[in-house]
């Protein structure tokens, strides 16, 4: 097992033990490469949930960019319910795996095909 191996299996387990979510393994492989070296940097790969300034980078460079989303209330909404759903008081939330959760919250799966 690769080292990307690795960390997919962390971000499964976080989507099944924090998120109480089933995921679709092709789709978070997908994602993670997505995400690039991201992944393996240590501040990188973990979003500053707090931070004004990344939530808007998640918004510009995920959802209107990659996800070609119209950009609107709805979608710094649906970061907000992202990290609802990972946890607030959670210290620790994966890039891939907020990425994954709002790919699936737009239903924009096809965009990783």
């Amino acid at each position: 097992m690769g080292r990307r191996q690795d960390l997919i299996d962390l971000y499964a387990r976080d989507l099944v033990e924090k998120c109480r979510m089933e995921p679709d393994l092709t789709l978070l492989v997908k994602v993670a490469i997505g995400c690039g070296p991201a992944i393996y940097d240590p501040d990188g790969a973990l979003i500053a949930a707090k931070d004004p300034e990344e939530i808007d980078n998640i918004k510009r460079n995920l959802l209107i960019r990659k996800l070609a989303l119209r950009d609107g209330p709805e979608l710094s909404a649906a970061i907000q319910a992202v990290i609802d759903t990972y946890g607030r008081s959670e210290p620790r939330k994966y890039r891939a795996v907020v990425y994954y959760m709002l790919v699936k919250h737009f239903g924009r799966e096809k965009q990783y095909g």
